[in-house]
């Protein structure tokens, strides 16, 4: 009831003409503030105009008036500075701590405002919104859009500098998490991180000239050198990571952390390690690369590397395979510059305080095409027209930070929806 009552304040989806405080004096809102995410009041910079008086300060809201007293705001100078209190119930005299009245008002909201969050807040489908969507002006989605991916960036932006924080401002190191991470590819995304931070990038870096020795580094830290074997090559990486696991006091990882199930052979979690040891033995700082381009299909070019000779008959150390040069696909492509390089660019451009590399990770965006998954493809059929990368990310963003947590009330398509005069058959 109070994020509905803070919903139609910060809207102005009241009748204004029927606006009086409860001692029966008629008001103006002239502006009804900022919403304020933090501590304190929860509107800002309000103004409103009570007779012939302009007041500005703060807006407090609370379902029922007696609120205010069981928050101990009448002891909170803090909330000395609101001009007036909006409820749902008067059942409450408000007072700042030096004992002077404010101004209240029994806020009513719209029947088919009330009416239509109820129906979209207890359908059992997940997005009952979708067969309205069509309604909406593109632009309004358009625009929506935009600010969702603009959300999308700053989380993965934030996730990316706690990592910078954490590694002492390594950017290199903070690199090479992320775009282990993202070779897991979902399913195995957790473990692959937990493998990277297991083993630190100078490891990697000092050996890099020795190919089986960065293979052996990432298997044996997987837990997948742990096994007997009769494989020539399966025991030079054994004997290898025996020797790296003492010179670095390495602990590996369980092997069963990493999952196959499910999974093209293109995405064992042994073959993406495969190109991860080519990556590293190949590039030293990748990332330094990254900052000089532009194009993504130059930057796919870094990660078109062909893996070790082994790898090209085997998909797994106990599978054999037919021969076959086993680079990244187009698509595995797309997705690790989406979840790597355009969060790294936008990223080290707001550490840096230097606009042009955020510009550059969205414009990067606008010359992918749209991922393919099943929350693109059910927005797309909903009426959203998907025309890049930027509008998939932000598609999920919607998603998962607004539909799946029923945030209606805070998403621009449900704002339009619960705008309606009319009310969908339950």
């Amino acid at each position: 009831m109070e994020r509905l009552l803070h919903y139609v304040w910060k809207y102005k989806l009241y009748d204004a003409s029927t606006l009086t405080t409860t001692d029966g004096v008629s008001f103006q809102v002239l502006d009804p503030g900022i919403h304020n995410t933090d501590a304190g009041p929860d509107f800002f910079n309000a103004k409103i105009k009570i007779e012939n008086t302009v007041w500005a300060g703060s807006i407090e809201i609370h379902e029922k008036a007696s609120d205010w007293i069981h928050h101990h705001h009448d002891r909170d100078k803090a909330y000395d500075s609101v001009i007036l209190h909006v409820t749902g119930l008067d059942d409450a005299r408000i007072l700042r701590t030096t004992g002077e009245p404010i101004p209240q008002v029994i806020l009513t909201i719209p029947e088919n405002i009330r009416e239509n969050i109820d129906w979209l807040l207890h359908q059992e489908t997940a997005m009952p919104c979708l067969p309205y969507i069509r309604e909406i002006e593109p632009l309004h989605c358009s625009v929506w859009l935009a600010a969702l991916l603009e959300e999308r960036l700053e989380r993965k932006t934030a996730d990316i500098l706690s990592l910078l924080e954490q590694y002492n401002n390594d950017w290199n190191e903070v690199f090479y998490i992320t775009l282990t991470r993202n070779f897991g590819f979902g399913v195995n995304s957790d473990a692959f991180e937990w493998l990277a931070k297991s083993l630190p990038f100078h490891c990697i870096q000092k050996h890099r000239c020795n190919h089986a020795q960065v293979e052996a580094m990432l298997f044996g830290q997987a837990g997948m050198l742990e096994y007997p074997g009769h494989c020539p090559y399966y025991l030079l990486l054994q004997r290898e990571y025996r020797f790296l696991k003492h010179k670095f006091g390495l602990k590996p990882l369980d092997a069963s952390l990493f999952k196959n199930l499910r999974l093209r052979p293109g995405n064992f979690p042994h073959q993406r390690l495969a190109q991860l040891a080519a990556l590293w033995v190949r590039y030293d700082t990748l990332f330094s690369l990254i900052l000089e381009i532009t194009s993504p299909n130059q930057i796919k070019k870094y990660f078109r590397i062909l893996p070790s000779a082994y790898w090209q008959t085997h998909y797994h150390f106990r599978h054999a395979s037919p021969v076959k040069e086993k680079t990244i696909g187009e698509e595995s492509l797309n997705v690790l510059l989406i979840n790597t390089v355009v969060p790294m660019l936008f990223a080290y451009g707001q550490h840096a305080n230097r606009i042009t590399y955020c510009e550059r990770a969205n414009t990067l965006l606008e010359k992918i095409p749209p991922e393919k998954n099943n929350i693109v493809y059910t927005f797309r059929k909903a009426g959203i027209e998907v025309r890049h990368a930027g509008d998939s990310q932000a598609l999920i963003q919607l998603k998962r930070a607004y539909c799946d947590q029923k945030k209606c009330l805070y998403c621009r398509i449900g704002f339009r929806f619960l705008k309606r005069s009319t009310v969908p058959v339950k």
